[in-house]
C-alpha cells in the first residue's frame, strides 16, 4: 500500500499542501484548530514525513550539529542529554563534536558539520575562541545556529545563558557573610563573556561588603582540574594568600583543592573553596565543594528548543532571543569554618 502524503492529507481535508505542511511544523501562522484538524488526520492515516526527500529539498539533513569543548566534562555531558531529548522529539538526531578548548577544531567541526549538511548547529565556544569569523560563516551560509553557556555576544543568535553575575556575586557575598576577608578568583581565560560577568559579580560584591580587591588575587586560566592545582601553585608562592577562592568551575576548584591538601592547608580554615556547576564528584570529597549549581540540562533543552523554533520561522521574520537561566548556590563544607 502506497505511503499517504501531504497531497492525499490537503485533499481529505480541502486545504492546500502548503498549510499542510506548516501546519506539521508548527508553523505561527496556522491556527491552532487547523493544526489539530491535521495532526488528528496525518495521526489517523500514519503520516510519517520522507526525512530524506525534505532534506534534499532543503539541501540539509536531520542532523543537529552540537559543539562543546569537552564531552567528559559532566556540566556539557549533561547539556548534550537535554538537547537530544528535544531533537528526538522533533525527529531529528544529533552530531556531537568536541574542540577540546581549540580553536582551530573547533574550526574545523563547524567545517565538517556544513560538510555533512547539518540542519543546524548548537555551539558552547572554546577557551581560545575569540576570533569568530567561521561562526559568522556559519550564519552568512543561512546555516541556524544557537549558542549556550558560553557565547560570543556580537554574533546576532539566540543564545542561551545562565545569570553568571548574580551567580558570582552571589558566591562571594556568601564567602564574606561566612568571615573571610581576602577572597580570590581563579577565572577561565580572558576574552570570554562569561568570565568578565563572573568578574564583574565578584568584584562587586567585594565592594558592597567593604572588602578589599586585590588583582594578584585574581588570576586567570584554563578550566581544567590540571588548571586549579597550577593556579594553587601561584597562589601558594604569593607572600600572602587570599583566605577564600571563587573557582571558574568545579574541575579548577578541585585541582585548588588537591593541591592545598597537598601542601599541608586545611580546607575550609585555612582557605575556603567555591566551584562552578555542581558536578557530582564535588559532593563526594570531603568536606563537600560549595558549588554553583547550573541547570544544565534545562540548558541544553532550551537552546534546542530555540534551535527548532528558528526551524519553524520564515526567514524574514526570525529574531534571536536570549534566555537567561537562574542559579543556585549549594552551600557545603568547603566554605564554612570546621566543615559544618
Amino acid at each position: 500500500m502506497a505511503q499517504f502524503t501531504i497531497k492525499d492529507l490537503a485533499r481529505e481535508l480541502g486545504i492546500s499542501p502548503s498549510t499542510v505542511s506548516r501546519a506539521l511544523r508548527d508553523h505561527p501562522d496556522i491556527s491552532k484548530a487547523t493544526k489539530k484538524r491535521v495532526t488528528e488526520a496525518a495521526r489517523k492515516h500514519n503520516y510519517q514525513p520522507n526525512q530524506l526527500a525534505q532534506s534534499l529539498q532543503k539541501k540539509r539533513s536531520n542532523t543537529i550539529g552540537v559543539i562543546v569543548p569537552e564531552i567528559r566534562h559532566d556540566f556539557f555531558s549533561t547539556c548534550i542529554s537535554g538537547i537530544e531529548e528535544v531533537a528526538y522529539e522533533n525527529g531529528y538526531i544529533i552530531m556531537v563534536c568536541q574542540s577540546d578548548e581549540k580553536l582551530e577544531r573547533e574550526v574545523i567541526n563547524t567545517q565538517a558539520l556544513v560538510a555533512n549538511r547539518v540542519a543546524g548547529v548548537l555551539i558552547a565556544i572554546s577557551s581560545e575562541t575569540t576570533k569568530y569569523d567561521h561562526l559568522q560563516g556559519l550564519l552568512d551560509q543561512n546555516v541556524p545556529l544557537v549558542q549556550f553557556d558560553r557565547v560570543v555576544e556580537e554574533l546576532s543568535t539566540s543564545k542561551v545563558v545562565v545569570d553568571d553575575y548574580a551567580a558570582a556575586y552571589n558566591a562571594v557575598s556568601h564567602l564574606a557573610e561566612s568571615g573571610y576577608k581576602h577572597i580570590g578568583h581563579m577565572a577561565g581565560q580572558e576574552g570570554i563573556a562569561l568570565n568578565f560577568r563572573r568578574y564583574e559579580g565578584y568584584r562587586d560584591a567585594l565592594r558592597d561588603h567593604g572588602l578589599p580587591y586585590k588583582e594578584k588575587f585574581h588570576l586567570h586560566g584554563g578550566y581544567r582540574e590540571d588548571d586549579g592545582r597550577k593556579g594553587a601553585a601561584r597562589y601558594l608562592a604569593m607572600d600572602e594568600m587570599p583566605d577564600a577562592i571563587l573557582a571558574i568551575n568545579d574541575p579548577v576548584a578541585v585541582g585548588l583543592y588537591a593541591a592545598f591538601k597537598d601542601a599541608g592547608l586545611r580546607i575550609p580554615d585555612d582557605v575556603a573553596l567555591v566551584g562552578f556547576s555542581d558536578n557530582p564528584v564535588s559532593a563526594l570529597i570531603d568536606p563537600a565543594l560549595t558549588t554553583v549549581r547550573q541547570p544544565a540540562f534545562e540548558m541544553g533543552r532550551t537552546a534546542a528548543t530555540l534551535l527548532m523554533k528558528q526551524f519553524r520561522s520564515e526567514d524574514d521574520t526570525f529574531t534571536p532571543e536570549t534566555v537567561i537561566l537562574e542559579t543556585e548556590l549549594q552551600i557545603r563544607g568547603s566554605s564554612r569554618r570546621g566543615g559544618k
